[in-house]
């Protein structure tokens, strides 16, 4: 899945140094919570347009949720909740094909 922050530092770093920047300038960080919020959603509601068709629909819905998760703690925790849940169907569904012939 996607690396931790901690195994690039400097990105990590220049991305708190960015959003230190933003926090300074109250406009600044409002309108680009805003941004993100509308891409973020953007991306959702194209993936549940994409859900009936054949394709990646829950992926991008899921990827939508991810790119809210960076500026909204509840986005945040409803995207490691879905997370744990994927991770659990694939141990579950490991383990079920371990066991057959």
């Amino acid at each position: 899945m996607t690396s931790s922050p901690s195994a690039h530092p400097g990105r990590a770093r220049a991305i708190a140094h960015f959003r230190l920047r933003l926090r300074r300038h109250p406009i600044l960080h409002v309108s680009y919570r805003v941004l993100i919020a509308i891409v973020g959603t953007a991306i959702i509601i194209g993936g549940l347009i994409l859900v009936p068709l054949p394709g990646p629909g829950w992926l991008i819905v899921f990827v939508g949720v991810a790119v809210l998760g960076t500026e909204f703690r509840w986005a945040r925790t409803a995207a490691n909740w879905v997370r744990r849940q994927v991770q659990r169907v694939w141990e579950w569904w490991k383990a079920r094909r371990a066991t057959r012939p």
